[in-house]
This record gives structure tokens, sequence and C-alpha cells, in this order.
């Protein structure tokens, strides 16, 4: 128990300590990076959101899907579903919630298919036109269906495709401004890969694993019937996790993610000329292509490099398991001043049966108000194999 808590206490040192490293470079005035469809880079489950929003390079299970769908190469059970429930704004209102359903089927030793569905309830809104009369009552709301496809490459490395359509309803075809507005719909696609690799140190069982998933390559995203076109969240994750055995029933997962948004840099300022002609001093503008924007994202911040770095978010999470029944977690997400600065720990706890798992998170934020501040998620994940296995 001793040993255990030193980890816990020098995991917890050295999380501190990469936020102060990255506090003292600080650029004047913020310049956030804003997309269309922000519900996609929500953490869905109770899991990864219990260990900081962690879950590129951890282990595999049932909600790979959204982290990386190539984690399920390695899954010990053939095929599996979850549900994850998260509260939105629970303070303000009772009737905002993401709800994640997700489910995996392994074809053979090689091949195993995926699908989820991602449904995002922004409750009952009542809308006005700018002469404050009524115009109705909407219920808006986005949802995101995915399929994935995820190839064993080795004994050790993977890969998965996951294709995805998107549809965000947030004004029910309401005039805005003058315009009519209607649902905006995108198609995009994940490409993952992930490495895993078993040793042993001693008698003790050791386990690394790593994995890059580059998500929501695809269209941008209208509301309108104008030239007026969104970046959905294309971005990148880049993880790693290292898992030792403490002994016979005792393990502990170290893991880290790191994840930056694949979409152009907004500029801080303009100069028009009398032709029309407009010249952007620093970050490009959102007329970029889609593949353009990804490849020019990471050198378009005004602020050159020291910017760009600001750009990166970085998870970092601990995982304890006794007997691969009972979990304990806990993690720290960081996102720079200049770039929305999101700052907040989380803690979360996993029950294991024969067939059922139950997950628990609870997020604290550090500088500020969050959407799940106060808020309890859950994930119920069901073992379809093993209780086959029960039945015959």
């Amino acid at each position: 128990m001793f040993k255990l808590i030193r980890i816990f206490v020098v995991g917890l040192i050295l999380v501190v300590a990469v936020n102060q490293a990255f506090a003292q470079a600080t650029l004047s005035g913020a310049n956030v990076v804003t997309t269309a469809v922000p519900f996609l880079t929500i953490s869905p489950d109770s899991r990864a959101a219990g260990m900081g929003d962690v879950g590129v390079g951890t282990s595999a299970d049932v909600n790979s899907q959204h982290w990386n769908a190539a984690k399920y190469a390695f899954t010990e059970s053939d095929m599996g579903v979850a549900l994850s429930y998260s509260p939105w704004l629970r303070n303000l209102a009772d009737d905002i919630n993401l709800a994640y359903l997700v489910g995996y089927k392994r074809l053979d030793d090689y091949q195993t298919l995926s699908a989820s569905l991602r449904y995002f309830s922004l409750g009952d809104i009542l809308f006005y036109d700018d002469q404050a009369q009524y115009q109705g009552q909407q219920n808006p709301n986005e949802f995101a269906i995915d399929f994935g496809y995820t190839r064993l490459l080795s004994d050790y490395f993977s890969g998965a495709v996951t294709g995805r359509y998107i549809r965000s309803d947030l004004t029910g075809g309401q005039m805005i401004n003058g315009v009519e507005s209607h649902a905006g719909n995108s198609y995009a696609v994940d490409v993952a890969f992930y490495f895993r690799n078993e040793f042993m140190t001693g008698r003790q069982e050791n386990l690394f694993s790593a994995g890059i998933n580059i998500q929501n390559i695809g269209a941008k995203i209208s509301y309108t019937d104008g030239e007026v076109k969104d970046f959905i969240p294309t971005n990148m994750k880049l993880g790693a996790a290292y898992t030792t055995e403490l002994d016979d029933y005792n393990t502990i997962t170290f893991a880290v993610d790191l994840n930056k948004l694949l979409v152009p840099t907004p500029p801080r300022d303009t100069t028009t000329y009398d032709d029309g002609t407009i010249i952007y001093p620093g970050g490009i503008n959102s007329d970029k292509s889609v593949v353009g924007g990804m490849f020019t994202s990471f050198g378009d911040a005004p602020g050159g490099m020291k910017e760009e770095l600001q750009e990166v978010n970085i998870s970092a999470g601990v995982e304890y398991w006794y007997n691969q029944q009972f979990a304990l977690r806990a993690g720290y997400f960081y996102e720079h001043e200049n770039k929305g600065n999101r700052k907040f720990m989380t803690a979360g706890a996993g029950l294991k049966l024969n067939v059922f798992a139950l997950d628990f998170s609870y997020l604290l934020p550090l500088v500020r108000n969050h959407p799940l501040e106060n808020t309890l998620r859950f994930t119920l994940s069901f073992d379809v194999d093993a209780f086959s296995g029960q039945s015959r």
C-alpha cells in the first residue's frame, strides 16, 4: 500500500511540473481555435473521463471506438456493448445530456467490426426574433453514427478506419438574422494505429502500449444555403501507457495523451485595401480547404512555434486495479490560457464482474467553471461473449 501511495504522489508531482513548464510560455491575448460540432470532442465514457480524458494508448476496452478503434484488435472478448450517460450543465438545466452507445464484434483472429451512436441533446429552447416575438419551441440536438473496421497487422501492431456521419440541428429551421437555417450535415473518417508489447521484468508482467488517431477528417459543415462553412474538429491524438504488476493482485497504469486540432488558427487582425484584397498578417482564414488546413495547422499560428505549442492539450492519468475487479482512477487535463484555459482534475472508479462492468467519473475544474462540474457520469458495459459462455 505504501508503494502504491508513493507512485500516486510521484505522478501528481510530474503533472504539476508539466503544468508549470507550459504556463511559462504565455502570449498576450487569447486566440482560441474553434470549430463546429464540438460535441465530437467530449469524452463519452467514464473510464477515460476518470483519467483526465486519456484513452489513445491505454488498454483496449469496449469504448475504444472514440479514442482509438485499432485497440479492438487486442480485446480479450469477442463481442461487447456499452452505454454511457453524461449530464451537461447540470447546474443550469436538467434536460441537456450526452448519450453514447457503442459495440464491437470480432470476425476472426485478425478482423473486428465496431459501431457507435453519439447523441447530444440541448434540451427545450424557446426561439424569439429580433422584435422579441415568440417563434416557437425546439429541441436542438446533434448526433454522429460511426462504423469502424480494425485489422491486426502483426503480433504487436494494428490499424483501423472509422467512417462517420454527423448531423447537427441547432435551430430547427428558424430564421436567423433574416436567413433561413437548416440542419448541418457532414461526413468524416478516422485513421488510427495501435502498438502493444508485453514483457517481463523480474517476475513482474509489464505492458507498454501507444497509439495515434487522426479524427474527423471530413467536409466542412454549413447551417445555411450560403457560402459560410465551418470546420469540424479534425484533430490528432497521440498517447502512450505503461502498466505494471505490483503483485499478484494489484496492477497500476500510467498514461499520457497529447491532442492538437488540425484546423486553421484564427488570424489576430486583418488589413483590407481599396481593391478588396484582404491581408492576414498572421493565421490562415477559414476559406482554406480541409486538407490544406490540416497541413498548415502545424505552422499557421500568428505567434509562431511558441503559439503552435500552446495549441497542444495534455492529458495525464493513472489507473489502479485490484484483482482485475475493482479500479480507482485519477487524471489531469491541461489547456493553455490563450487556447481556452481548460484545466481540471478527474477521479473515477470501476467495478468489473463476469458479464457486467460499471464505471463512474467525476470532474473538478481548477481555474474556471466547466459544464461537467459537480456531475457524476457513468458507463455500463456488457460482455456478450462472457454471457454466451455462461449460457452454454
